[in-house]
């Protein structure tokens, strides 16, 4: 069963507010299952814009992924990120097709030094999107990145959202970076730019 995953991204006004939500809405998190892979870490902007603090949670499935936003716990405590922040909020189904890496490792890099990439995507020539697709599987399979997330269903249950979102794991910050700067990914990225507008970030995995 795919697993189910919160993306959001925000800018915190007020931190003394902003500190009920987190006392409130980290054991709701766990009560349901949740695992932080990046929670507010040292990110890069690679593309577009970004917002100051980044946090991916990971759930067992994407039913999970919603109840736990929706409960009346979380609600209590979002109401005070909502008082003292701005930005979006995305609930998103993981991915279980095809990994370019399959083969070359067994599964996505977890546990300490683990990094992602976390990208907001609205493609406007899927032809040549496809193109991307087949170009970038070059370098995710070289330098081992694993895909948590590949589209797929998704609510945006605050801000808006692009219509396709991407997460990939790697073993660590710098192979993220080394990745994205690769001559292979920048190759795929030429199809991309013309075919998609695009965010996104690398990001350091929780507790870094």
């Amino acid at each position: 069963m795919a697993k189910g995953y919160w993306i959001s991204r925000l800018d915190v006004n007020d931190a003394e507010g902003y500190k009920p939500y987190l006392q409130g809405a980290i054991p709701t998190i766990a009560a349901f299952g949740g695992r932080f892979l990046a929670q507010g870490g040292a990110f890069e902007t690679l593309e577009g814009t970004s917002r100051a603090r980044n946090v991916v949670v990971e759930f067992k499935d994407y039913e999970t992924a919603l109840a736990c936003f929706h409960s009346p716990e979380y609600q209590a405590a979002y109401t005070h990120r909502l008082a003292h922040s701005e930005g979006e909020h995305l609930v998103i189904e993981g991915y279980e097709g095809d990994q370019p890496a399959a083969g070359v490792i067994d599964g996505p890099a977890q546990g300490p030094g683990t990094a992602y990439w976390v990208m907001r995507i609205d493609v406007h020539d899927l032809e040549t999107y496809k193109s991307y697709i087949a170009a970038d599987a070059l370098a995710v399979r070289k330098y081992q990145g694993w895909f948590l997330v590949r589209g797929g269903r998704h609510e945006a249950v605050h801000g808006t959202a692009r219509s396709r979102n991407v997460i990939l794991a790697f073993k660590d910050y710098e192979t993220a970076l080394a990745c994205y700067h690769s001559p292979e990914y920048q190759e795929a990225l030429g199809f991309r730019s013309k075919a998609a507008v695009a965010e996104v970030i690398a990001i350091k995995g929780a507790g870094q």
